[in-house]
């Protein structure tokens, strides 16, 4: 690691990332706006996170090759631009087409800056501090995240316009991409073993790495459709009107946020393989009750329960697959965030059970998420670093 001040300069500008990286969640929240304003059902009100989640399937493993290419720092910049226009396209034209082409460039976006960002962490920080500092990340993520329906509800109180978000996420975004360009010098790689799709994909061969990324998919499956589903839940078991169900979003976030702040320094005192299964056998009960129950004092208090006890286990998983493959930190990257499309595999289910057989129904894929991990929870003393193929 370099010194301190070295340390510092560095990691904030990466940090300013994180918060950017963020801006995703609001997906979840403008999925229940844009249903308002355009009298769709949930089926359809779904392609918004579709659109977004996509692309983390399409352009994870091209992201990386790029990267083997230009650098970690140019590629960051670049993902920053694309999420600039993204944020840019609603304040334009405010119509469901054009939302639909404006989340699927942040989806391309925020696929560029997930698989060159968290390298970008590795490189300063190496060994048993690498899961403490991805989890402080993500607490600037679940910060970011928690903002998003607050900013989007008072928008929508105070000047009628929900969407009035966007112009707030286009000035953060450029910002942070100033910041990042002014403070960390150009980093192109050597040319020596470029990555390539076979050797990202090869990948695959590993039984481990297999089980990382389906749970990459599944605790962000699980995320996106809390994100989503959890408004939909309070209005259909209270009476609450979507800007206040839409808080509940927030809560959510708030707990993840919370959550993310005591991992950052938990971690650095626990064993990560006994953290994860605690935190997952608890959440599993947690979710079991908020399907259950009907007091809205009760379901806030679950909600809570849930993000607490999820907030940690992307930054753990993501720690496990660097660390299973150092060699090829690249690679294993962009096949993580390719796993980050989980939110494409379950929002579909989502959106059918929901129509068919309302709101309880359309949250029982994420149990089948919750389960998965506690599964992957218990092989993870299993994961290790392999040795490099001769």
């Amino acid at each position: 690691m370099k010194n301190n001040r070295g340390f510092r300069l560095q990691l904030f500008p990466i940090l300013s990332g994180f918060f950017v990286m963020g801006f995703v969640d609001v997906v979840g929240i403008a999925t229940n706006y844009v249903k308002q304003d355009f009298h769709l059902s949930d089926t359809l009100s779904n392609l918004l996170p579709m659109m977004v989640f996509l692309w983390f399937a399409v352009c994870s493993v091209p992201s990386g090759l790029l990267m083997s290419r230009i650098g970690r720092r140019n590629t960051v910049l670049l993902s920053l631009g694309i999420t600039l226009v993204a944020m840019l396209l609603p304040l334009v034209s405010y119509g469901f087409a054009w939302l639909l082409v404006a989340f699927a460039l942040l989806g391309i976006g925020n696929t560029v800056l997930q698989v060159s960002l968290n390298p970008m962490v590795a490189a300063i920080v190496t060994g048993d501090r690498m899961a403490s500092v991805l989890t402080l990340g993500q607490f600037v993520k679940a910060v970011s995240s928690f903002l998003g329906p607050v900013i989007a509800g008072a928008a929508a109180s105070c000047f009628g316009d929900w969407n009035l978000i966007f112009g707030a996420y286009a000035v953060v975004t450029l910002l942070s991409a100033v910041w990042m360009w002014a403070s960390i010098g150009s980093d192109r790689p050597a040319a020596e073993r470029p990555a390539s799709f076979s050797s990202t994909l090869s990948l695959f061969a590993d039984r481990n790495i297999r089980w990382l990324f389906v749970g990459i998919l599944a605790v962000v499956g699980l995320d996106v459709g809390l994100n989503t589903g959890i408004p939909k839940l309070l209005m259909a078991r209270t009476d609450l009107a979507l800007n206040e169900a839409g808080l509940g979003t927030s809560l959510y976030f708030i707990s993840r946020t919370a959550g993310t702040f005591l991992g950052t320094f938990l971690l650095a005192r626990i064993p990560r393989d006994r953290f994860l299964g605690v935190s997952l056998s608890f959440a599993l009960l947690a979710f079991a009750g908020l399907l259950l129950v009907s007091e809205l004092w009760l379901l806030s208090l679950l909600i809570v329960l849930v993000g607490l006890c999820c907030s940690n286990v992307f930054s753990i998983l993501f720690s496990y697959a660097l660390e299973q493959r150092p060699q090829q930190a690249d690679e294993v990257s962009a096949l993580m965030i390719m796993g980050v499309s989980g939110g494409v595999v379950v929002m579909p289910f989502m959106g059918l059970l929901s129509d068919a057989w309302g709101a309880v129904a359309g949250m029982l894929p994420l149990l089948l998420c919750l389960l998965y991990l506690l599964g992957v929870s218990r092989k993870a003393g299993k994961f290790g670093p392999q040795p490099p193929k001769a």
